[in-house]
């Protein structure tokens, strides 16, 4: 068969023949903008081809390793990569996990682009997690948003764990994401195809506690039998202890014979049965205070604080706000059949100026409670809230602001930096629209800034962002509240 000389004809056969293959085909060029995107490939990622095509491709994906795409890895290194397992998420926030073969094209000497093949392997994933019995399994460390710095030291942290058999102890306040983060170390272990086994001792009376985690021996007690406790059932895998500090002194002991000797006896046996699991715990509570009150033997903490990971609360990493918000919005979406695409700019700034005392766990209460009030409107406003949340927000913007105006002037520059007394013409604390004016303020000061660094990055979001010291993903969030686009910077 002769090929048509036509250019644009060839062009159509190529592009059918890549359309009828069963792996996705991903093409992007020197700038890593999308130049072809095949039909298997916008199923596997869930995108209409017309968002993709001609678009940056961390601009439509985000990529929560550290290495990023393995597309843009390959344009920027010149770096080929076969049969690499790779999650990542599109932008309604769905994660897709796909096995590539990912290799750059050079013309010339020069690297002009770079073709990724993929294999959608996102059920299997989620069968594999099952099947192991890691149903409990819900999460990764790329599940877990962590846009602050303090955020992802925390990961990084986690992830470096991850690799070893050692106890692992994490310290949080209630609603900070410990179990988030502990079956994120217990996916990217070793174990991670054995059982993830989690018991809040909490939850439990303390009489229970025993046989609940260590077995039972027939006899033992009436109605005994023989039934391995829940270290047995971790076996080969990791077991959570949850709210460890709720465990009695007796039980603390017990457990730290089986952190020592790797055994375990079953209440009312008189046989030692070897065990091999990954013991991790967790604490909502500062562990040198639960020393001194006696709730933490100081043996057994010594022995689980092999690696102690601190989770900071939601007040000290602000930044993390806009990005989980995002998220709570887009699984709400799915599940309510809603359409919201965020809040309304004061809201907003009333969920950065709460302290959150129950942290993330409350954020996402606040953002379910407010979307079940919803009907076709677009943002989440303060009249989605319930009285007593809406209150509370309300007190926590109006200390924001009035700490703002109270705040006394660092500058002297008052011609080139006038300050807000001067802008509004009042003080900030007293009406609306010194309010308004103050917010204005933030915002164009705020756009100023991103507009800038984009202009002195051609429209690049990645490099934008860490010119300015932040991650892409919060970038784009504020870059979409406060309309600027960054293709009007690129030449």
């Amino acid at each position: 068969m002769q090929l048509p000389d036509d250019a644009d004809a060839r062009r159509s056969l190529l592009e059918a023949a890549l359309d009828a293959l069963d792996e996705g085909v991903h093409v992007v060029d020197a700038a890593g903008v999308t130049v072809f995107y095949n039909r298997k490939m916008a199923d596997i990622e869930a995108m209409a081809r017309e968002d993709v095509m001609g678009r940056r491709i961390d601009d439509v994906f985000s990529f929560p390793d550290a290495a990023g795409s393995t597309l843009l890895e390959a344009v920027r290194r010149g770096v080929r990569r076969d049969d690499v397992r790779q999650t990542y998420f599109n932008r309604r926030g769905q994660a897709i996990t796909t096995v590539n073969r990912t290799f750059p094209v050079l013309a010339g000497g020069r690297i002009v682009g770079a073709v990724e093949i993929a294999r959608d392997v996102t059920s299997v994933e989620q069968l594999r997690s099952t099947a192991f019995g890691q149903a409990g399994v819900r999460y990764t460390f790329a599940s877990i948003i962590a846009e602050s710095l303090a955020m992802r030291e925390v990961l990084e942290q986690a992830r470096r764990a991850a690799r070893t058999d050692s106890s692992v102890l994490i310290v949080g306040e209630t609603g900070t994401g410990k179990e988030l983060l502990a079956q994120g170390i217990h996916a990217a272990s070793p174990r991670r195809e054995g059982p993830f086994v989690s018991q809040n001792l909490a939850a439990i009376p303390d009489t229970l506690v025993e046989g609940i985690l260590f077995g039972t021996a027939r006899g033992a007690f009436t109605g005994a039998v023989d039934r391995p406790g829940l270290i047995e059932q971790a076996n080969g895998g990791t077991l959570l202890l949850d709210e460890l500090n709720a465990m009695s002194a007796p039980l603390q002991a017990k457990l730290l014979r089986v952190l020592q000797e790797r055994v375990v006896r079953r209440v009312g046996d008189l046989k030692d049965r070897p065990v091999d699991v990954r013991i991790l715990a967790t604490m909502n509570e500062e562990p040198g205070r639960a020393i001194r009150e006696g709730r933490l033997r100081p043996d057994l903490f010594y022995r689980l604080s092999v690696v102690t990971l601190t989770v900071p609360p939601l007040r000290s990493r602000r930044e993390d706000i806009p990005p989980l918000v995002s998220h709570f919005i887009r699984r709400l979406n799915g599940a309510f059949g809603l359409r919201a695409e965020g809040c309304e700019p004061k809201l907003m700034e009333a969920l950065m100026a709460y302290d959150w005392p129950g942290n993330v766990r409350e954020l996402e209460h606040v953002i379910e409670g407010a979307m079940n009030l919803m009907e076709d409107e677009a943002k989440i406003g303060f009249q989605h809230l319930p009285g007593h949340v809406r209150r509370r927000l309300e007190q926590a913007l109006g200390e924001m602001v009035g700490s703002a105006a109270s705040a006394p002037e660092v500058s002297g520059d008052a011609a080139a930096h006038p300050s807000q007394s001067d802008v509004t013409g009042r003080g900030l604390g007293g009406t609306s629209q010194a309010r308004t004016s103050f917010h204005q303020l933030i915002r164009d000061h705020v756009r100023t800034l991103l507009q800038a660094a984009l202009e002195e990055t051609n429209g690049n979001v990645s490099e934008a962002a860490r010119r300015l010291c932040m991650s892409r993903q919060n970038l784009q969030y504020w870059l979409r509240e406060v309309g600027v686009d960054p293709a009007q910077y690129r030449p």
